[in-house]
């Protein structure tokens, strides 16, 4: 209704300024025009707006109300990307733990460990497989492991293989499997392991950071079309998720360090 008025008054502004333009109209007859709006002999340059006019800005006016309710309407209809978001750098954040698990297993400690040649990878006939798909390895005691092979005609390709392996191992035959003792390791061996894990869950953390990184580029593209403080929240949880990751690769590491140095 507001509306209707002031575009009302407007028009009659228009038509009050017109008649001040022109010379030849008779002021006291435009007075008594002004008086009397509803007189039949009105000049048509005094005539009331339309119904169409009347008609079209209450058309106007309802165009904005609605124009105002539907973008509020879409506002409230975004969807919740926080799952998303923290779904995603978790994902990340933990495939950069298990690339570290998979990294600290192939550091020879003085224990055995039946994961310790998983990563050693066998030819068998031009074909390159992991040696864990091709034999079964387990622990006789702490310082011995067993390779059974699932394939008796492989044992000398996995002889070669973790003899060529830089884990130092020196592997018998017995019968149709191979029996590898740990050898001790020396003083340097441990100061040179200690070392790769260092690197190793240092290279974790920068993992970890950039899936954090990701996911608040994410959130501050997302910042001007959500409510500020679900914004925050959502970097906070970020924050603690980056955190609590970090401290598992650190863990990881530590006990990595003191099963290589036998503490």
């Amino acid at each position: 209704m507001a509306m209707f008025l002031k575009r009302s008054f407007s028009y009659r502004n228009f038509l009050l300024l017109r008649n001040f333009a022109n010379p030849s109209r008779n002021f006291s007859f435009f007075v008594n025009d002004l008086c009397n709006p509803w007189t039949s002999e009105m000049p048509g340059a005094f005539a009331l707006p339309s119904a169409d006019f009347i008609r079209e800005s209450r058309r106007g006016f309802a165009k904005g109300r609605k124009s105002n309710e539907s973008s509020t309407s879409m506002a409230e209809a975004l969807p919740d990307i926080r799952p998303t978001i923290k779904a995603n750098a978790s994902s990340q954040m933990e495939a950069a733990i298990s690339a570290l698990s998979g990294e600290l297993s192939k550091l020879r400690t003085g224990r055995a460990s039946s994961g310790m040649l998983d990563h050693i990878i066998v030819e068998i006939s031009g074909v390159r497989m992991p040696l864990n798909q091709i034999a079964a390895v387990s622990v006789l005691d702490s310082k011995t492991l067993s390779i059974n092979p699932y394939d008796p005609n492989t044992l000398k390709n996995l002889e070669s293989a973790i003899v060529s392996s830089p884990l130092g191992l020196a592997p018998r035959v017995d019968g149709e499997r191979l029996i590898a003792v740990i050898p001790p390791l020396t003083k340097e061996h441990i100061q040179a392991m200690c070392k790769l894990v260092t690197k190793c869950c240092e290279d974790s953390r920068q993992s970890i950071r950039r899936a954090r990184q990701k996911a608040m580029d994410t959130v501050k593209k997302m910042s001007s079309s959500y409510p500020k403080d679900d914004m925050k929240r959502l970097e906070k949880e970020v924050d603690e998720l980056t955190k609590k990751f970090i401290k598992s690769a650190e863990d990881l590491c530590k006990a990595k360090e003191k099963e290589i140095t036998g503490g």
